[in-house]
């Protein structure tokens, strides 16, 4: 089975496989960008735009924030303001469709929002959502697991945003980390949503490869895949040779392109 459309249809067939949903995948329902949360933190903090302010990544601006604030309350009721659709919205959205349809045992998103747990209510399919340790204690693993890796608005503890937040989380393993290790070296993961230049994706990419490699039985590694709109040929690289396949769908916008993926990925499951 050479074809990797195929590979990856067979292994969510036979419900090995785990989704990674990004933030591209809440903006197909027309939530903001990074970029224009970043513009919000700027105009909270005073800042002018300038040739320095747009090296500042969110990160590097949340962790200011925080300095300044004492903490990222009031940005977070934002967010969680701005970072919200209506129940309508996700009911049109042909790729939350898509992804409820495929019928992933794990999803893992570093979304902030509820729009995911939003499709499955609409589709009057249950879940659980796993956002901190009493919810993997507390998890019932005969349904689908909808995991918040990056922490969710319901608990401001949870939350990844700010620099020390993903520095934290870099070099120590918390209970969500064990978690993702536990459930990702034994199945097939797609990433869809994610630019392949985001550093923390990246990142998660290369810890995984380097678990396989420092193993000895890197040959016994399930197949991994990431779904990109358009061809990098510097990143792509990179990536394969992380043992990561790259897949990429033509369209008018990376929405489309990504809409387009997915039914082509429902029809090669449905076609067994």
């Amino acid at each position: 089975m050479n074809n990797p459309i195929e590979r990856l249809a067979d292994a969510i067939r036979q419900r090995r496989a785990i989704l990674f949903a990004g933030a591209g995948v809440s903006m197909s329902v027309g939530l903001p960008s990074w970029s224009e949360l970043i513009r919000r933190m700027q105009a909270d903090l005073g800042l002018q735009e300038s040739p320095q302010a747009r090296r500042w990544t969110y990160q590097t601006l949340a962790e200011y924030y925080r300095l300044k604030h004492g903490s990222i309350g009031p940005l977070r009721s934002w967010m969680d303001r701005t970072w919200s659709v209506t129940a309508d919205r996700v009911r049109e959205s042909p790729i939350h469709d898509l992804i409820v349809e495929l019928d992933f045992p794990i999803i893992y998103t570093t979304n902030y929002d509820t729009n995911l747990e939003t499709a499955y209510r609409l589709h009057n399919r249950p879940f659980v959502k796993v956002a901190n340790t009493s919810d993997i204690v507390n998890a019932d693993h005969s349904l689908p697991q909808i995991v918040k890796f990056h922490g969710d608005f319901d608990d401001d503890e949870s939350l990844v945003i700010a620099e020390t937040d993903y520095f934290e989380r870099l070099i120590s393993d918390t209970p969500l980390d064990v978690k993702f290790k536990a459930d990702t070296l034994g199945r097939t993961l797609l990433f869809i949503g994610y630019s392949v230049s985001d550093l923390n994706i990246r990142m998660t990419l290369y810890k995984l490869w380097k678990t396989w490699r420092d193993s000895g039985r890197e040959r016994d590694r399930p197949a991994s895949f990431v779904f990109t709109a358009n061809p990098d040929p510097v990143s792509d690289a990179v990536l394969e040779h992380w043992g990561i396949t790259v897949l990429h769908e033509p369209g008018p916008s990376p929405e489309e392109s990504t809409l387009a993926f997915l039914k082509r990925l429902r029809d090669a499951i449905a076609a067994d």
